[in-house]
């Protein structure tokens, strides 16, 4: 009996076949997200996004460990992801709470940040309109990555490579220093 089910096609888009996986993988699939991100809600979404993915590409595995194992890759790769932008974002907070406790706002300061503001936006409207547009949506319309894609029509992925090319075009015209959006 159990040859037979490892050369049975496995249809995520079957719900027994699918309802099968999810029993045989979810656990594993879970310690593997959790040990990498070390956060029980996360793991638990980040395993789920897989299935959603799995179920939205229709995807079909020849059996069940071929489905095991794309799991496996899937889960781990997007806790690496998860776990590096938790890390960037870490940073970057602990670096703005750290220099905001070190600033005294003046007049002259308000006024010179007022006028790399200005700058900012021009040199934002100088920006390609690909590049402009997920720049707002993220920074004034403070949507996520996936968010931005899916009132784009693109990836996530090319949300982020266009937002590095934005931020980056942007440093280029104005510098590192006086870039204000907000």
């Amino acid at each position: 009996m159990e040859a037979n089910q490892q050369e049975k096609v496995i249809d995520v888009s079957n719900p027994a076949d699918f309802r099968n996986l999810y029993n045989e993988t979810f656990s594993l699939l879970y310690k593997i997200s959790w040990r990498i991100v070390n956060d029980e809600e996360a793991a638990e979404d980040l395993v789920h996004d897989s299935y959603i993915k799995a179920t939205e590409k229709k995807l079909k595995f020849p059996s069940i460990d071929d489905a095991k194992f794309w799991f496996i890759r899937v889960v781990k790769n997007t806790s690496l992801n998860y776990a590096k932008r938790k890390t960037r974002e870490k940073k970057a907070y602990s670096k703005a709470f750290y220099e905001d406790n070190r600033k005294v706002e003046s007049g002259e300061s308000e006024l010179l940040q007022a006028e790399a503001k200005k700058r900012t936006v021009e040199a934002l409207n100088t920006l390609p309109k690909n590049l402009k547009e997920v720049l707002i949506l993220r920074e004034y319309g403070d949507l996520s990555y996936k968010e931005i894609g899916k009132v784009l029509g693109i990836t996530e992925g090319n949300v982020k490579v266009r937002m590095f090319r934005a931020r980056a075009q942007l440093e280029k015209l104005i510098g590192v220093d006086d870039v204000f959006l907000s």
